[in-house]
């Protein structure tokens, strides 16, 4: 069947073909948009926000090795180890372990959650952006 026939077939007219061409290339606009971002030299800064209980208690800049410990007054503890351009938990003593073996994160958007000790940490990019970060 060649193209034509396909045409007549199909029922659609040629604005209808017109159309979906043109959406088909507009659903590419966000992926050239953000690689347009990344090209432009700006340069992107990941921090970690340490949250307890809703209320920000510290801020790690991801391109700075660290290690914190955050201790609560009822004995709870969460040992952060910042590393390399990522931000894990170490160590803690909460019964689950899930935030431990959360592992390593290092993109906008990610966090680690501790529900026994009410601790959440959170990748955020200065310029909002979900993307991963180049440093590894």
């Amino acid at each position: 069947m060649d193209f034509k026939n396909f045409i007549k077939a199909s029922r659609m007219k040629r604005w209808d073909f017109i159309i979906i061409i043109i959406l088909v290339l507009l659903s590419f606009a966000p992926w050239v948009i953000s690689a347009r971002n990344r090209l432009s030299g700006e340069h992107v800064v990941y921090t970690a926000i340490l949250r307890v209980d809703g209320q920000e208690m510290k801020e790690f800049p991801l391109d700075e090795d660290t290690t914190y410990r955050y201790d609560d007054p009822d004995g709870d503890f969460n040992l952060i180890e910042v590393d390399n351009g990522r931000i894990r938990i170490k160590e803690a003593n909460c019964g689950d372990q899930v935030c431990v073996r959360r592992g390593w994160i290092s993109r906008g958007g990610q966090s680690i959650v501790c529900l026994p000790h009410r601790v959440i940490i959170e990748v955020v990019a200065s310029d909002g952006s979900m993307e991963g970060s180049h440093i590894y």
